[in-house]
């Protein structure tokens, strides 16, 4: 019966996305839905792709093991990346009336700038993606206690939520996630007042937490301390050249909206990613052999950790809460999953293959990021089906690359007006060059993990921008300057 109730919201879900896909009449519409939604839908759409797999499963599952200091990129670092960008770069981003983030690279550098950090961008999203369908294959494998296996259970999550993204792309996107955030926060509300309930109160939960030192970072050294900076910086700095956020800020329907859209998103994300958090606490005050079994598990091909909120619900909860938990955790995965395979597909087809083929003309572009969305859910499947990384690690590692290659050149690209396309190629490569070497010194010991290579890759990618400003000539194009009036201004 659950399973068979789980089946009948999926329908509905791609039948909101089908119903919001005739909409879509050129590429715009397809990858900005025309620039016209409100700011309802914008905040939920920011709040709701990044409420993912990795808030509801991944973090509760750090934090009952490395507690609260596993939390520092996700939501922390998540939460504020949001705010940053809708406080400092929504309004310069949405006044020039932009398809993708790429296209900013090419506007404000060149097409081989624009083409490399392009593809940067989208091989940062093979981790996101492959996080939420890894988690669609355990939600079906325990809704069907185990008939369904992991990796079909994948592969069938990832079919869903490529129906109705393939065919409505950012309008399909919005409107169901709309839809999706409202099941997410009225459900994971339910069940949170229900499991604090069965653990005795907001106060004996805390005070357990409390006792063994799940918010106590005093004993702390140097190392931790310097682990967690490039934790958060990772996720808050490396999350903002990406073309997920870009798209929401896109969309709106006016400047105003993208800007607080974007804020209001972030901070709500924020302050939500503790329920499931706390949620997943109660399980160790209501079954801790349960919880403690699970940690101790050596099975990663399982990600044991990741099974404590469900395992939960489905052992200590009722039917009808069990259909509204797994309600909610299905639009909390689809809702991120569809966002986060429409934005890579897009910057492949308007950044990469637009490089190749200049003359492709509106339809086309239409058909080839449709076909591009097809070919994605595929890779984004099979790394997922062949990754024995947890969820957690898999969004963490997401953001490297962008934060050593794209990261400076979005920024100075914005804000410095001497800024110049060998500045830009050198951050580029000295970035990159220096994050990638990193890792494999790291992989082979060679260095120490006390500070992460993404981290020096930052560092290089500032040093080459600073270099390339001193030595070469200013770009022709200044950057879009914060009083100017937008580009399609709307009342």
């Amino acid at each position: 019966m659950l399973l068979a109730l789980v089946v009948v919201y999926l329908v509905i879900s791609i039948g909101i996305g089908l119903f919001a896909a005739a909409k879509v009449h050129n590429a715009r519409d397809y990858i900005t839905a025309g620039r016209h939604l409100p700011m309802a839908v914008v905040l939920a759409m920011v709040f709701a792709t990044w409420f993912g797999a990795e808030t509801v499963l991944g973090n509760s599952g750090a934090f009952l093991k490395d507690g609260v200091s596993g939390l520092i990129s996700d939501p922390l670092g998540a939460g504020v990346c949001l705010m940053l960008f809708g406080l400092v770069f929504a309004r310069p981003l949405y006044r020039m009336n932009l398809l993708t983030l790429g296209d900013f690279f090419r506007r404000r550098y060149n097409r081989g700038i624009e083409l490399a950090l392009s593809i940067c961008i989208i091989v940062s999203y093979l981790g996101w993606v492959a996080a939420q369908i890894t988690a669609l294959g355990l939600v079906f494998n325990m809704l069907s206690d185990g008939i369904i296996s992991e990796g079909w259970g994948m592969v069938i999550g990832a079919g869903v939520v490529l129906l109705y993204t393939l065919l409505g792309g950012m309008w399909s996107v919005a409107v169901t996630t709309f839809v999706q955030m409202i099941v997410i926060v009225a459900g994971l509300f339910y069940v949170a007042w229900i499991a604090n309930d069965k653990a005795g109160g907001v106060a004996t939960v805390f005070a357990h937490a409390s006792n063994l030192g799940k918010f106590d970072l005093s004993g702390a050294e140097w190392r931790d301390i310097l682990a967690w900076g490039a934790a958060f910086f990772t996720m808050a700095l490396g999350s903002i050249p990406q073309q997920d956020v870009f798209q929401r800020v896109n969309s709106s329907g006016n400047e105003k909206i993208a800007v607080w859209g974007t804020t209001l998103g972030g901070l709500a994300y924020t302050l939500f990613a503790l329920v499931p958090i706390y949620l997943a606490y109660t399980a160790l005050v209501i079954d801790p052999d349960m919880v403690n079994a699970l940690l101790t598990s050596t099975d990663i091909a399982s990600e044991p950790t990741q099974r404590i909120l469900p395992t939960l619900v489905m052992t200590h909860m009722s039917p009808a809460t069990q259909v509204i938990f797994f309600g909610a955790l299905l639009s909390v995965i689809m809702s991120t999953a569809s966002g986060t395979l429409l934005a890579p597909s897009v910057t492949f087809s308007e950044n990469v293959m637009k490089s190749f083929f200049p003359q492709m003309t509106d339809n086309q572009l239409l058909w080839v990021s449709r076909a591009t969305v097809v070919v994605f859910t595929m890779l984004v499947t099979w790394y997922a089906l062949t990754s024995d990384t947890t969820i957690h690690q898999m969004v963490e590692n997401a953001y490297r690359i962008t934060l050593a290659g794209a990261f400076v050149p979005l920024v100075a690209g914005i804000f410095w007006k001497r800024v110049n396309e060998l500045g830009a190629a050198l951050a580029v490569t000295f970035g990159l060059v220096t994050w990638v070497g990193g890792e494999i010194l790291l992989h082979i010991e060679a260095i120490s993990d006390v500070i992460e290579p993404q981290v020096y890759g930052l560092i290089a990618s500032a040093i080459g921008m600073a270099i390339g400003v001193a030595c070469g000539r200013p770009a022709q194009e200044s950057p879009p300057a914060s009083n100017a009036a937008p580009a399609n201004a709307q009342t």
